[in-house]
C-alpha cells in the first residue's frame, strides 16, 4: 500500500505538467514542424524547377533534333528499301528471262511424223485461194477481200486486186469503196476527208468490209475516213521508202516526179490512185470547199509512220507540199487533156463537114455529067 500511495503521489506532483498540457504542447511542436516542412519544400520545389528548366528544354530540343533526324533517316531507308526492291524485281525478271532463254534452247521440237501431203493452196490477188480442197470451197466465198481475217493492216500483197481505168493494180476494196463514195454523193459533201464520223459506226462498216461487202446508205465521212484508215494502218506506208531528207529537197513538180519513180510498183500504183482520188475532190472545191492544200493536209499523216511524234510532224509537213505538187500536176494534165480532146473533136466535126462537102460536090457534078450524057446520046439518036 505504502508503494501504491507513493507511486500514486509521484504521479500528482504538482510540479510535474499534466497530460493534457502535454498533448497540446505536442500537438504545437508537430503544427511546427508540418509548416517547417511545407517551406522547405516549396524551397526545394523551386529550386529543382529552377534547376530543372534548362534541363527540360536542352531535352525537348533533343528530342525533336533525334525525331527529325528519324523521319530523315526513315526517309532515306525507304528510298533504299524502294531502290533495292526494283533492282531485285530487274534481277529476278532477267533471271526468269535467262531461264526462258534456256530452256527454250533445250527444248527441241521433234520432226513431224505421219505427215501426208493433201493439196497446196496458195493465194492469187486476183483470183483469191487457189487449190483449196473440195470441204473448204463452201466455207469461203469465190473471191475473199484479203488472205487474212481483215482487211486493215495487212499488206497490200495479200489483198485481192484489180486493175483500175488507169490500168494500175490496186486492192478492190478501195476500188468498191471509192464507187460507193461517188454513188452517194461524198464528193460533194463538205469538208469530205476532213469531217470524221462517229467510232461506232466506223467499227460496224469495218467487220462488214472484213467480209468483202461494202453497206449501202453509209455516211460519206465514215467510209472516206475508212479510206485513210486504211492507208494508215499498212504495215509500211506508202512513202516509207523515201527519206525525209529526200522528200525535203523536193521543190517543184519535176523533182516530185523523179522522186516518185522511185518507189516500188504497188506503193506507186496506191500512190497514183490517192493522187486521182485526191484531184477528184479538188476538182469539186466549189463544194466542197476542199482545195489541193487542204486534201493534202488531211492524208499527208496517213501516207507515212514515224515513231517520234516530233520527227513524224515535220515530215508530214514536207510530204503535204510533195502531195499538194502532184495533186496540182495531175489537175493541169487533166486540163491539158481536156483541151486537146476538145481540140481533137472540133478538128473531127470540121473535116466530117469537109468530107460531106465534097461528097455532096461530086454527086451534083455526077448528076450534071449524066444529064449532058443523056442529051448527048438524044442527038444522036
Amino acid at each position: 500500500m505504502t508503494l501504491l500511495f507513493r507511486s500514486k503521489s509521484c504521479i500528482l506532483d504538482p510540479h510535474q505538467p499534466k497530460p493534457e498540457d502535454v498533448q497540446k504542447e505536442y500537438d504545437y511542436d508537430d503544427e511546427d514542424e508540418d509548416e517547417d516542412e511545407d517551406e522547405d519544400e516549396d524551397d526545394y520545389v523551386d529550386e529543382s524547377f529552377n534547376n530543372k528548366t534548362p534541363k527540360i528544354l536542352n531535352e525537348s530540343r533533343e528530342k525533336n533534333e533525334n525525331r527529325e533526324s528519324g523521319e530523315i533517316m526513315g526517309i532515306i531507308i525507304d528510298y533504299m528499301v524502294e531502290t533495292l526492291r526494283k533492282s531485285l524485281l530487274v534481277t529476278c525478271s532477267n533471271n526468269n528471262i535467262a531461264k526462258t532463254q534456256d530452256l527454250t534452247s533445250t527444248l527441241e521440237i521433234s520432226c513431224p511424223t505421219h505427215v501426208r501431203h493433201i493439196s497446196h493452196v496458195t493465194f492469187d490477188c486476183f483470183n483469191g485461194f487457189l487449190g483449196l480442197p473440195d470441204e473448204l470451197l463452201p466455207q469461203l466465198p469465190p473471191k475473199v477481200p484479203s488472205a487474212s481475217v481483215s482487211v486493215f493492216g495487212v499488206s497490200p500483197q495479200s489483198m485481192q486486186c484489180c486493175i483500175d481505168e488507169r490500168g494500175s493494180s490496186v486492192p478492190t476494196l478501195l476500188i468498191m469503196m471509192q464507187k460507193q463514195l461517188y454513188a452517194q454523193g461524198g464528193l460533194l459533201a463538205e469538208g469530205i476527208f476532213r469531217i470524221n464520223a462517229e467510232n461506232s459506226h466506223e467499227e460496224c462498216v469495218r467487220s462488214e468490209l472484213n467480209r468483202g461487202v461494202v453497206p449501202r446508205d453509209i455516211d460519206v465521212h465514215c467510209l472516206a475516213g475508212l479510206i485513210k484508215a486504211w492507208f494508215r494502218e499498212l504495215p509500211k506506208g506508202v512513202l516509207d521508202c523515201l527519206t525525209p531528207e529526200e522528200v525535203m529537197h523536193c521543190n517543184t513538180e519535176d523533182e516530185c516526179t523523179r522522186l516518185v519513180k522511185l518507189l516500188p510498183p504497188t506503193e506507186t500504183n496506191l500512190l497514183d490512185w490517192a493522187i486521182n482520188l485526191m484531184a477528184d475532190v479538188v476538182q469539186n472545191e466549189h463544194y466542197n470547199k476542199m482545195n489541193a492544200r487542204n486534201i493534202a493536209l488531211v492524208f499527208a499523216p496517213n501516207m507515212t509512220q514515224m515513231a517520234d511524234p516530233l520527227t513524224a510532224l515535220i515530215h508530214a509537213v514536207q510530204v503535204m507540199n510533195l502531195l499538194k505538187t502532184l495533186i496540182e500536176k495531175t489537175l493541169r494534165l487533166r486540163e491539158e487533156s481536156s483541151e486537146t480532146m476538145t481540140a481533137l473533136s472540133s478538128n473531127s466535126v470540121f473535116l466530117n463537114n469537109s468530107h460531106n462537102q465534097r461528097s455532096s460536090t461530086s454527086f451534083g457534078e455526077l448528076i450534071m455529067y449524066e444529064q449532058n450524057n443523056c442529051s448527048a446520046f438524044e442527038q444522036i439518036q
